[in-house]
C-alpha cells in the first residue's frame, strides 16, 4: 500500500520561497516607515534584519505545514498550483479567477481608501496616507508582502486553522465543514488581521478606540472578501486579490490624492 504524504512538500517549499522573498521585499517599506528603532536595538541593523528574516521564515515553515496538513481535511488549499505540480494544464482555472480576483481587490482598495480619507480623516489622520511616505518602488515591493506573506498567515494557516477546529465541533452530513463554520472563521481572521495592524499604525499615532475602530472596519473589509475568495477559489485567488488591493491603495491612489 503507497503511503500518503502528510503535505505536498514541492507546494511547501513554493510556499516557503514566496514568503522569504515577500518578507526581504518588504523590509525597504518597513524601514522607511520606523518599524526597526535601531537606537533599541543591542546589535547592528543588519543583524537585526537576519534575525527577523530567520523568526519569520521559521514561523512560516510552521504555519505552511499546519496550513496544507489541515486543509485537506476541510477542502481548503492552493490548487492550481497544486495541479500545476501534478503536470495538469492550468491556464483556463488561473484565467477564471484572475479578473474575478483582481477586480474585488481593486474594488476593495478604493473602498478603504475612500472610507479612510474621506470618513476616518474626520477623526484621525488617514493611515493611507502615512503608508504612501515611502518611496514608490518600496510600497510595490510590499506589496507583494501583503498578497503572500499575510494571505499565508491569515487565510492558510489561522482561517484553516478555525475552519478545522469548527469542522471538529460541527460538520455537514456530506462530512465538510458547515456554512457557518467557514464564516466563523473568516470573520475572526478578518478581526485578527485588523488588530495586526495596530502595532505599524503605532508607531506614527497614538492608539484610541476610534483608530481601533478604523483597524477593525478597515482590514475587515479586506479579510472578509479575501476569506471568501479562498474558500470558493483557493489561495490563489486570495493572493492576487489582496495584491491588487494594494497596489490600488499604496501605489496607485496616493498618486492621484
Amino acid at each position: 500500500m503507497k503511503k500518503t504524504k502528510l503535505i505536498n512538500w514541492k507546494l511547501f517549499w513554493i510556499l516557503l520561497l514566496a514568503s522569504i522573498f515577500a518578507n526581504i521585499a518588504v523590509l525597504p517599506y518597513t524601514l522607511s516607515l520606523g518599524s526597526l528603532l535601531t537606537t533599541k536595538l543591542p546589535f547592528p541593523l543588519p543583524v537585526a534584519i537576519l534575525i527577523q528574516i530567520i523568526q519569520t521564515t521559521i514561523f512560516f515553515a510552521v504555519a505552511i505545514f499546519i496550513g496544507l496538513f489541515l486543509g485537506k481535511k476541510v477542502g481548503l488549499g492552493v490548487p492550481i498550483i497544486e495541479d500545476w505540480l501534478k503536470g495538469e494544464s492550468i491556464k483556463n482555472r488561473l484565467k477564471s479567477i484572475l479578473k474575478l480576483s483582481s477586480v474585488l481587490g481593486v474594488l476593495v482598495g478604493i473602498l478603504v481608501f475612500i472610507l479612510d480619507r474621506f470618513l476616518f480623516s474626520i477623526f484621525v489622520e488617514p493611515v493611507t496616507a502615512f503608508q504612501a511616505t515611502p518611496p514608490l518602488w518600496q510600497r510595490f515591493f510590499a506589496s507583494f508582502y501583503g498578497g503572500i506573506g499575510e494571505e499565508i498567515a491569515m487565510r492558510l494557516f489561522l482561517m484553516t486553522l478555525l475552519v478545522w477546529i469548527f469542522y471538529k465541533i460541527k460538520r455537514t452530513k456530506d462530512n465538510t465543514p458547515t456554512d457557518l463554520g467557514v464564516w466563523l472563521a473568516i470573520i475572526i481572521v478578518s478581526v485578527v488581521f485588523g488588530l495586526g495592524h495596530l502595532p505599524m499604525t503605532s508607531t506614527f499615532m497614538r492608539i484610541t478606540p476610534i483608530v481601533i475602530t478604523r483597524a477593525i472596519i478597515l482590514n475587515g473589509i479586506c479579510g472578509i472578501v479575501f476569506g471568501w475568495l479562498y474558500w470558493k477559489k483557493g489561495l490563489e485567488s486570495a493572493m492576487i486579490s489582496h495584491f491588487s488591493t494594494d497596489i490600488i491603495l499604496v501605489v496607485i491612489l496616493p498618486l492621484l490624492f
